[in-house]
């Protein structure tokens, strides 16, 4: 399954980085976007969500409510199946317009579906 996670971090405290290591370690294919980062521990990173070759299945959401905002039309013309606003990651704006386009929205967190089989 192809993950972008959004707001993808180089720092190993911040929980976008823990993400990106669960889903490696779970064997799922992670495309990390973020703006200003060229790779994170030999992992390529993405500009945006755009740049990603593949097909995303699965949207983590690692960024605030007014910097997904400013990505919502791009986040959406990617067509993934489901966008994980994990916490501190909430936007109601962006979710009713993805599910409003059919994909499916979780406020859950991500480490925490990994962890317990759920993702």
């Amino acid at each position: 399954m192809n993950v972008a996670l959004i707001g993808a971090s180089h720092k190993p405290h911040r929980y976008a980085y823990k993400a990106l290591q669960d889903l490696r370690n779970n064997n799922y294919t992670v495309y990390p976007v973020h703006a200003k980062l060229k790779e994170i521990e030999q992992i390529p990173v993405y500009p945006s969500i755009t740049a990603i070759p593949d097909e995303i299945h699965t949207v983590t959401m690692y960024l605030n409510e007014e910097k997904s905002t400013a990505m919502a039309d791009e986040i959406i013309s990617k067509k993934p199946k489901r966008i994980i606003f994990n916490p501190g990651a909430e936007n109601p704006v962006l979710e009713k317009q993805a599910q409003e386009h059919g994909i499916q929205t979780l406020n859950a967190c991500t480490l925490v579906m990994l962890r317990t089989g759920a993702f």
